[in-house]
């Protein structure tokens, strides 16, 4: 009888001891397994969906004419309300400045030749007092653009054909811009559209690399690209375009990483997918103000500011 209590006993106690415990766990488990696999369900769901939404945005392989216009415009407006304070991100109070900067601007920031013509234009204000300037002093107030001795030649050169041929102002005609040392096409129109209200489309590396991305053309140089999109908007658009296209290439659509994931215009975009998709890791490649930081500019618009954009530091300036 003591023999079978024994038995009895050894053979309750592994079970009391064991039952609770593994009750507990199996409940634990089976409480939080489900938790775990329906939010890993509905992440997953929820990354196919803006996945597959994407996916289902992109323009069709073979998109018409129509269609690609439609579209096109479509990402004008988008980035309008995106940006409504775009603007010509090179500090200037005339068209001599304008065409001065935008002549450095070349293989540097704006930001750079922001900082560097105040100096230049306190000692050259004008085209004859810039024409007339010791090479070797504008050589040393340029250096920090860049290139400076070919920029010297050409701003000094470009100020001399200015008071020559057209009586110390800046022309207002294409034909004639394009005359002047160091000015192109893409310079020409920076200041006619910037200076005096001329439409007029600016072909930069930004907006090169933009509108290949949304597959408005296919073409490389500059001036076809340049008669491929201005083809697809009516004229009044083209400069308030040029600064749309640039500003999200300078703060969004970056050349190595685009930020695909905080991309605003992303379900029109054929090269969506190409950059970062997460949302979180994608907002921490914003530039400027949709970073957070600074503009290019020491003396931005009002409306700039207005919108949470912050002015520039000086050259030499911490921060």
């Amino acid at each position: 009888m003591e023999k079978r209590a024994s038995a009895k006993k050894a053979g309750n106690e592994p079970a009391k001891k064991a039952a609770p415990v593994r009750r507990g766990a199996a409940v634990k488990k089976a409480t939080v397994a489900p938790k775990k696999a329906a939010a890993a369900v509905k992440k997953a769901s929820a990354t196919k969906k803006v996945a597959a939404e994407a996916v289902a945005a992109k323009p069709p392989r073979n998109e018409s004419r129509t269609a690609l216009v439609r579209r096109a415009r479509r990402i004008n407006r988008e980035l309008a309300e995106v940006f409504p304070y775009a603007h010509p991100e090179l500090d200037f109070e005339n068209p001599f400045q304008l065409i001065v900067a935008t002549v450095l601007s070349a293989q540097t920031t704006d930001l750079r030749v922001n900082q560097t013509t105040p100096a230049l234009f306190a000692k050259y204000p004008t085209p004859e007092d810039l024409a007339a300037a010791n090479p070797e002093e504008v050589e040393e107030i340029l250096r920090p653009t860049g290139f400076f001795r070919a920029k010297t030649k050409s701003v000094i050169g470009l100020s001399k054909a200015l008071v020559e041929n057209f009586g110390g102002e800046v022309p207002g005609r294409l034909d004639d811009l394009v005359t002047l040392p160091g000015v192109g096409r893409k310079t020409a129109f920076v200041v006619l559209g910037n200076a005096f209200g001329r439409p007029g489309i600016t072909v930069d590396t930004h907006f090169m690399r933009l509108v290949r991305r949304w597959q408005w053309t296919a073409e490389t140089d500059p001036d076809k690209i340049e008669a491929a999109v201005s083809a697809l908007f009516p004229k009044s658009d083209w400069t308030n375009l040029s600064h749309h296209v640039i500003w999200h290439g300078r703060r969004i659509c970056h050349a190595r990483k685009p930020a695909c994931g905080a991309c605003p215009i992303a379900p029109l975009c054929p090269a969506y997918g190409e950059g970062e998709t997460d949302p979180e890791k994608a907002r921490k490649l914003l530039k400027y103000e949709k970073g957070g930081f600074p503009g290019q500019r020491l003396n931005p618009p009002q409306a700039y500011l207005d919108a949470g954009g912050k002015a520039a530091p000086p050259l030499g300036a911490a921060g």
